[in-house]
Parts: C-alpha cells; structure tokens; sequence
C-alpha cells in the first residue's frame, strides 16, 4: 500500500505523523523514492525511503471504528503481567516497536497496573510514557480531541482496567480456594 501527500500514517516510536512530500533522491548514486514525514508532535521531519516503509511499521492511522475498539480494549482486563523485569521490557518494547495500537495499549495497561504496586524503574517507566503517548496522540488525531481531554479519558479507561483485572485475580483465587 501506498501512502499519500496529507495522510498521517502512525510511525513506531515517534507517533503520527503527516506526509508532507514524496520525492526522488540520490543515495550511493542510485535514485530512490522518500516519504518525507512531519511528526505532529514536535514538527520534527523524517525521510523514510518508500520501499521500507512497511518494514518499519508505517501504517495509516487507525480510523473510527478502530477508534471505539481501542477505548474498548483499553478498559479490559489483561493477561497478568511478567514478574522478571528484563523479560517485561524486552517483551514491550517489542510491542511498542510493531506499532500495533493494540499492542502499545497493552503495553500501557499492564505497565500503569505495575504503578499501583510498585515504582517502575527508569527503563519500564520510559516505556510507559512512550506507550501513553503514542495511543493519546492517536486517539486524539482521529478523534479530532485535545490531547489533554483525551489523555484525561485515557487514564480513566486504565484505572477500569486495572480494577477488571484485580477483580478478576480475586474471583480466580475465590473459585480456586472453592
């Protein structure tokens, strides 16, 4: 798939971003193809060769209906979250680096659950203010909100899911207890 002059795409690590241009450049004498990329978010520009695009997790912002998933998912209960911290970061950065918006929201429920136990170290807690970011500056967009609004709307779903998956760990230790 090809991208277009004016869509915003979600670019891993770096959030979304518009395209600006499409043009021809000279690398080691051979003519390539660029998406140049502004990221909304600090108007910073990226030159993405065309035929890697893909590769590096480009993709076009979710859209409305993916939108309502997302709120959705944010809210649920999740998997139970690894004990060994270099497994957890190795595991979500991982996530975060796919560009999977459902991935990333995982990553930010199960890393804002860990806050309520525990302070995250630096790394973890890095990931979450990467993770956070990346799904408020995309709901944001495609919600046409204000990022604090969205961000305030957020942390609601994640204290939800964060209560869903207590109260799921209490009914799993109640029917095992039984």
């Amino acid at each position: 798939m090809d991208f277009r002059i004016g869509q915003k795409v979600s670019y891993p690590n770096h959030g979304v971003c518009a395209i600006e241009k499409i043009e021809n450049k000279h690398v080691s004498g051979n003519l390539m193809e660029f998406y140049t990329l502004r990221v909304l978010a600090n108007n910073s520009v990226i030159f993405v060769p065309k035929t890697n695009a893909r590769s590096i997790g480009i993709r076009p912002v979710i859209n409305s209906v993916q939108c309502a998933q997302v709120i959705n998912f944010l809210k649920e209960d999740f998997a139970g979250v690894p004990s060994d911290w270099k497994i957890r970061v190795r595991d979500f950065s991982s996530k975060i680096q796919s560009g999977d918006v459902f991935d990333i929201g995982d990553v930010l429920k199960q890393l804002t659950f860990l806050t309520y136990s525990k302070q995250l170290s630096f790394r973890e807690q890095r990931l979450l203010e990467k993770a956070k970011f990346l799904i408020v500056s995309e709901l944001a967009v495609v919600c046409s909100q204000p990022e604090c609004d969205i961000e305030k709307k957020v942390d609601l779903l994640l204290a939800e899911a964060c209560q869903n998956h207590l109260a799921e760990g209490i009914q799993t230790v109640s029917a095992v207890n039984h």
